[in-house]
């Protein structure tokens, strides 16, 4: 008797427990639809995204077996949000990417060089020689190339390192110091001649921004744009806070409001920046493409609302949820190369050079 209580109970528990999952779900599935500089804790729903969809998915396995007609609950959610899912995983067969450039194409590069300073896989970083990155990228070929976290300086000219193959360039030197000469931001270098560029400033003391060049390329001007959108600012101490709360150490709630509060600002003001993103795409009158650091994953409002009808490279080639960004989670997919709707995508890879806590973009495009 008791073990049939128990039994009863259990499996209520289990519904209950599945029926909360599927409901964060489907709240999540509204990000496109609420902008975080509002709706901030939406933010944190889009993290935990492919994590429901994980769960929903153990769940219908589960209930097939125990009663096949509950697994019908998760299967109907996961397919009210078949628009979230498709934009979180690639189902292309995997290919490998081809090295040698077709003449016809576009090759661009896209890459958060991290100040150009390395990475180590080591818990202590080591510096390597500032032509490595640059190095690196231009063996690669490339007729455009968007960086983020780039910098350039009196003592140290980063600039100089592509200009013999990228001869054109435009700099957005979001951050300056008179010392030294120091200027720090995204940049487009082309091997092609630049014929405009501008740039547009994110509202408030942020420094970051929006920048585009045109570019005269064989066959039409295309337009180009690159942005590094807020980030979460985590530094040494944050990392180590989330190392407290992993394994709920001493001092791990005041970790946890402190990384909260980073977030929930982060969030915010990245919702008012894809708001400015998407009006200057709206706005090109050329066929364009936006590569950047968007610091935000697939399934929030950042990337959705700056992607609207456009292609990503990654889901046009591409196989599996993917990873750009090799810190805190397996899951982060923030940097993108977003060609508008006049292009085919023709290959593309993600490329681990250990030189920065993110991946290199490469995407070889051409115009319809």
């Amino acid at each position: 008797m008791a073990t049939g209580k128990f039994g009863r109970f259990f499996k209520k528990f289990l519904i209950t427990l599945n029926a909360i999952v599927a409901g964060l779900f489907l709240i999540a599935c509204l990000v496109p639809f609420l902008n975080p500089s509002t709706w901030w804790f939406m933010g944190f729903l889009g993290l935990a995204f492919p994590y429901l969809a994980l769960l929903l998915v153990f769940s219908i396995i589960f209930w097939w077996v125990i009663k096949p007609v509950i697994s019908l609950f998760p299967i109907i959610t996961l397919i009210i949000g078949i628009k979230q899912l498709s934009v979180l995983f690639a189902v292309h067969k995997f290919q490998t990417f081809t090295e040698k450039k077709d003449s016809r194409y576009l090759r661009i590069v896209d890459w958060n060089v991290r100040s150009l300073q390395g990475l180590s896989s080591k818990a202590d970083k080591k510096r390597v020689d500032r032509a490595t990155i640059p190095e690196t990228i231009l063996i690669r070929n490339p007729d455009i190339v968007c960086l983020q976290e780039f910098n350039n300086s009196d003592i140290q000219n980063n600039i100089s390192r592509f200009i013999t193959k990228l001869p054109y360039y435009y700099f957005s030197k979001d951050f300056k110091r008179s010392k030294q000469g120091y200027q720090s931001g995204s940049i487009i270098f082309s091997k092609y001649q630049i014929v405009d560029s501008g740039k547009v400033q994110f509202p408030g003391n942020l420094g970051e921004s929006l920048i585009y060049a045109d570019v005269q390329t064989p066959t039409k001007i295309v337009r180009v744009f690159t942005t590094h959108l807020q980030s979460f600012k985590f530094n040494k101490d944050d990392y180590e806070s989330l190392e407290q709360i992993r394994n709920t150490k001493e001092n791990a709630l005041p970790a946890s409001k402190d990384i909260f509060q980073k977030m929930k600002l982060a969030f915010t003001r990245r919702g008012e920046q894809a708001r400015i993103v998407r009006d200057a795409l709206d706005r090109s009158p050329y066929p364009s493409v936006i590569c950047g650091d968007f610091n935000d994953v697939p399934n929030n409002f950042a990337y959705l609302h700056i992607k609207k009808d456009w292609q990503d490279a990654f889901l046009a080639t591409s196989l599996g949820i993917g990873r750009t960004y090799l810190a805190i989670a397996p899951t982060l997919r923030i940097d993108y190369i977003l060609p508008d709707p006049q292009f085919f995508i023709h290959q593309f890879d993600m490329v681990d050079e250990d030189l920065s806590d993110h991946l290199m973009l490469v995407a070889d495009i051409s115009i319809k």
